[in-house]
């Protein structure tokens, strides 16, 4: 069964997409930018700051799906420059403590170029 989740609390979709599905077991959460969900708006700043309100978006998503930020299994990271890797990851690493998931990272061109990062990710929660 294919389950597509639209939580409360979190921003909504900017096109035709589901914010999170679940697949049997597996959670897929979209790409997450840096939107505020209390606005529904882009809020742009430092990597920090944008890796900060993704983590937590997605974090908010899982929950909202019934798993948490340790049922990550994979993560997907797109950074508008490379250079931004250290301050990032210091973000990243503070919503995984021991439980890391496998990870892609990738420089990218964003359709909305003042974005810095987006993170997708895919969680393994079984139902029951």
């Amino acid at each position: 069964m294919i389950e597509r989740i639209h939580p409360a609390g979190t921003p909504k979709p900017r096109g035709p997409y589901s914010p999170a599905v679940r697949a049997g077991d597996f959670i897929f959460v979209a790409g997450q930018g840096p939107n505020d969900p209390a606005t529904n708006r882009m809020s742009f700043g430092d990597i920090q700051h944008e890796t900060r309100l993704v983590m937590n978006n997605i974090k908010t998503i899982l929950e909202a799906c019934g798993a948490t930020m340790q049922d990550v299994v994979k993560c997907s990271v797109f950074l508008k420059d490379g250079g931004d890797f250290t301050a990032m990851n210091e973000v990243y690493a503070e919503f995984f403590g021991d439980a890391k998931p496998a990870r892609t990272t990738v420089e990218a061109k964003f359709a909305v170029p003042e974005m810095k990062v987006e993170i997708d990710c895919i969680a393994y929660k079984p139902k029951g």
